[in-house]
């Protein structure tokens, strides 16, 4: 299932784009486009997909879909029953990742608003306190214009830049790119994954790419983005299956070998740990959707 681009333009008098969506159901198409994507859920609810993400969505979903990456809102099927008196509802805002000026979030002061926008790109739905403010202020912006318009996205970017509580929706191994931490040691082991996650792997390995022994790379790891090294290259790997699922290019046997492992039994198991389905369920939903 290939995504299809849509264009969303703004106009030239206007940074960034905001819209009031209420139809009998949402659009089902598989797409992306080239701004970030913010989303909030007034009503109807369905089937969320982001990436190789599949779950469900409901009222108060706030989610932030980054840059070039596929997404669907499927509604539940009674909303596309002829007589239906259900309605689909969301407030959403595209923007650029640099619509206030190529350089504006590089702003020591607006650097974690940086950091949430390249979180992003995976995909994040928002669960904390803080969500209910962030919705009050994107309702606030229908009410307003030009400045002021401009400074309340400001705003509910940055309490969603203070939000910790999230989900991260989509996996690395799909988007193929990485939340950059600070630090080089870990930009070399990342870039080492991504290249050659399709082959065997050893701790051996990246622990000599760390310049460390075994146990201590593993405790820096699990300490540093609280997993451990083997379920993070599990995690990539089953991203990488996803796509190909999706896409079509493989039976599940000639993909379980594509992405990396080198057993059926183990990858249907890890498939089924991180994705929350069977490699079959999952490629079967993506057929029918």
């Amino acid at each position: 299932m290939k995504p299809k681009l849509l264009d969303r333009s703004t106009t030239p008098n206007h940074s960034f784009e905001l819209n009031h969506h209420l139809y009998s159901n949402f659009l089902r198409v598989w797409h992306y486009h080239t701004e970030l994507e913010l989303v909030l859920i007034k009503r109807s609810s369905g089937t969320r997909f982001v990436g190789d993400s599949i779950k469900k969505f409901q009222p108060g979903d706030l989610v932030l879909i980054g840059e070039k990456l596929p997404h669907m809102w499927q509604n539940d099927p009674v909303y596309f029953e002829p007589d239906s008196k259900d309605s689909a509802e969301a407030l959403v805002v595209h923007f650029k990742g640099d619509f206030a000026g190529k350089d504006f979030f590089k702003l020591p002061e607006l650097l974690s608003i940086q950091e949430l926008l390249e979180t992003a790109k995976r995909g994040i739905l928002f669960n904390g306190s803080n969500v209910q403010a962030a919705a009050e202020i994107l309702e606030s912006m229908f009410r307003v214009r030009d400045v002021d318009r401009f400074i309340y996205l400001l705003e509910l970017l940055s309490i969603l830049a203070g939000e910790r509580k999230r989900e991260i929706l989509s996996s690395p191994g799909f988007v193929d790119s990485f939340k950059k931490v600070e630090n080089r040691r870990l930009d070399k082991i990342y870039d080492f994954i991504l290249n050659n996650f399709k082959n065997e792997i050893t701790l051996e390995e990246v622990a000599n790419l760390a310049d460390m022994n075994i146990s201590s790379f593993c405790r820096y790891f699990k300490k540093t983005t609280n997993k451990t090294f083997s379920h993070y290259l599990n995690e990539v790997r089953i991203g990488f299956a996803c796509r190909l699922l999706m896409e079509n290019k493989y039976n599940i046997s000639e993909t379980c070998y594509a992405c990396g492992f080198n057993n059926i039994s183990n990858f249907n198991r890890q498939f089924k740990n991180i994705a929350k389905m069977s490699p079959s369920e999952y490629a079967k939903l993506h057929r029918s959707e």
